[in-house]
C-alpha cells in the first residue's frame, strides 16, 4: 500500500513533507486502539536523499508490529547548516506528532470503522547513516524526546580523526580532474533550500542499479561525493562559524536520562567506521543509558538497503527493532 504524504513544516519557502505508512492491523499488545509511531529518517550524508530512500522490508516489518511509520524529508546541507536545517526539521516533526497534528491528519484519512490514533507515549526514532545521527539528535535539546531510539551506522563522534580523512575508495569514483569550483558552489545558491535530491548513499554497493548512482552533471551529487572523498563533510554541514561541533555530537551530548538506544553497525564499514559507534555505546553505558550495540559481521556501510529478508544480516540487525519493541512495552 503506498504511503500517504502530508506537509509537516513550511519555512522560508521550503515545504517539508513526510510519508505516512499505516499498518493494516492494531498492535499485538492491548493498547486501547492506539498506535505506536516510528520516525524513519533516510541517510545521504546530510546532503542527499529523500523520504522514499528507505528500506521497504524494514517498514513492512514495523507495520506488522502495528506501528505507524513516518518517513520525513528535511532540508539538505550545505545551503543551511545541519543544526539550523535537518536537526530543526526533525525536531519539529517530533513536536508535530506530540501536539496532535498527526492525529488531525489521520482523522481526515479515516474510512469506514478503521480509525488511527497515535500513542504519543510510544514514539520512537530510527535512522540510517546521517539519519541515525538525526534520530539520536532527538534525544537532547528537545522538550520531549522519543521513548526509544534506533541508530543504524550513524555519523557520530566527530572528534575522531576519521572525519577529516580522505576516502580513496570514494575518490576513485570521481573524475580524475575533479570538478570546477564554480560548478560545485552552485549548491549554495539553491532556493528554496531543497528537501530532496535524486540519490542517497543508501545501498550504493558494487553492482547497484543505475537509478541510485550519482549523476555528476548535477552540482549536488558532485559536491556531496567530493566532500566525502576529501574528508570535508563536517566543514560542509557544520562550518566552524556555526559553533563547536561537539555542540551537536551525540557522543558529547549524552547525559543521564537519554532515551534507551540501540546501535546497529556493520563491522566492515568503510564510510562510517564501527569505532565511532563503539565510542557512543561506551559513553551511553558510562551515563547509565539503557543501550545495546549490535555489530553485523562483514557488512559495509548502508547494508540495510541491500539486505534480503531472512538473511544473516537481516536477522542480526533485526535485534535493533526488537529492542524498540521491548522498550516501548516495558
Amino acid at each position: 500500500m503506498p504511503p500517504l504524504t502530508t506537509v509537516y513544516k513550511q519555512i522560508n519557502s521550503s515545504t517539508i513533507t513526510t510519508d505516512v505508512y499505516l499498518p493494516e492491523h492494531p498492535p499485538s499488545q492491548s493498547n486501547n486502539g492506539l498506535y505506536p509511531v516510528l520516525i524513519n529518517i533516510h541517510g545521504g550524508a546530510f546532503m542527499l536523499g529523500h523520504s522514499s530512500m528507505v528500506s521497504m522490508p524494514q517498514i513492512t516489518d514495523c507495520l506488522a508490529r502495528g506501528w505507524i511509520v513516518l518517513c520525513p524529508n528535511h532540508r539538505l546541507c550545505p545551503g543551511i547548516d545541519v543544526r539550523s536545517g535537518a536537526m530543526a526539521d526533525i525536531r519539529d516533526l517530533l513536536g508535530w506528532i506530540y501536539d496532535g497534528s498527526l492525529d488531525k491528519f489521520l482523522e481526515k484519512q479515516e474510512q469506514g470503522e478503521h480509525k488511527y490514533k497515535t500513542d504519543t507515549d510510544r514514539v520512537m526514532a530510527f535512522g540510517t547513516s546521517s539519519g541515525g545521527f538525526l534520530a539520536l539528535a532527538l534525544g537532547y535539546d528537545t522538550p520531549r524526546p522519543p521513548r526509544a531510539i534506533l541508530n543504524f551506522y550513524g555519523a557520530v563522534h566527530f572528534t575522531h580523526p576519521f572525519w577529516h580523512a580522505p576516502l580513496p575508495h570514494v575518490k576513485s569514483k570521481l573524475p580524475g580532474d575533479g570538478f570546477a569550483p564554480e560548478f560545485l558552489q552552485r549548491v549554495y545558491t539553491e532556493f528554496p533550500i531543497p528537501t530532496t535530491s535524486g540519490i542517497s548513499l543508501e545501498g550504493q554497493s558494487e553492482g547497484q542499479s543505475a537509478p541510485n548512482k550519482p549523476d555528476f552533471s548535477r552540482p549536488r551529487d558532485a559536491f556531496a561525493l567530493t566532500q566525502i572523498a576529501n574528508g570535508t563533510v563536517l566543514d560542509a554541514i557544520f562550518p566552524s562559524a556555526c559553533g563547536d561541533v561537539c555542540e551537536i555530537d551525540p557522543v558529547a551530548r549524552i547525559e543521564e536520562g537519554f532515551p534507551p538506544t540501540a546501535i546497529v553497525h556493520g563491522d566492515a564499514d568503510r564510510m562510517v567506521p564501527v569505532d565511532v559507534s563503539r565510542k557512543l555505546f561506551e559513553v551511553m553505558k558510562e551515563k547509565g543509558v539503557e543501550c545495546e550495540l549490535v555489530e553485523v559481521p562483514g557488512e559495509d556501510h548502508t547494508f540495510a538497503m541491500g539486505m534480503e529478508v531472512g538473511s544473516r544480516a537481516w536477522e542480526v540487525s533485526r535485534r535493533g527493532f526488537e529492542f524498540l519493541e521491548r522498550v516501548i512495552w516495558a
